[in-house]
């Protein structure tokens, strides 16, 4: 989880859309974040920790919290990072036609701060047929804490 203390947008209830120069984005943001959020880069494929993650929570945008996916519409896709098959809500996301490197996709940006997040394409399991392609060093993840408390319990922790 990105560390966020440098960063007074980040939140995970506020529904505000957020508007900050690339600037300011370069002062508080990793430099690996904002290559990707700010400047529409890629991480390596099979590099995110959350790339096969089986932890229950929910996925936020690193850049400002805001909440993007639910564990539980995670997939593996085979394709190297993170899929997910539905968003949070609508405005979680915004969309926008990329063709970039000789390719027509749809590029996937955060609804509140539009941050760059990675692609949807039209492959992806039932019930949306979708397949969100989403680099993990954008995302932040926070246990379900009932699950974590349930396993806790069950563990004796």
């Amino acid at each position: 989880m990105e560390n966020n203390s440098n960063n007074p947008d980040y939140s995970h209830t506020d529904t505000n859309k957020v508007v900050v120069s690339n600037d300011a984005w370069k002062k508080r943001l990793s430099p690996e974040v904002y290559r990707v959020a700010r400047e529409k880069g890629t991480e390596r494929p099979w590099s995110s920790a959350y790339e096969e993650s089986k932890e229950i929570g929910t996925y936020y945008c690193a850049v400002c919290g805001n909440p993007l996916f639910e564990s539980d519409t995670k997939f593996e896709s085979g394709c190297g990072w993170p899929s997910f098959y539905k968003p949070i809500s609508k405005s979680s996301i915004i969309y926008e036609q990329d063709s970039t490197h000789g390719m027509r996709r749809t590029e996937v940006m955060c609804g509140r701060c539009g941050s760059h997040l990675g692609h949807v394409f039209d492959d992806g399991p039932p019930p949306t047929g979708l397949r969100y392609c989403i680099n993990g060093v954008v995302l932040d993840f926070a246990k379900a804490q009932e699950a974590e408390k349930k396993y806790n319990k069950e563990n004796n922790e």
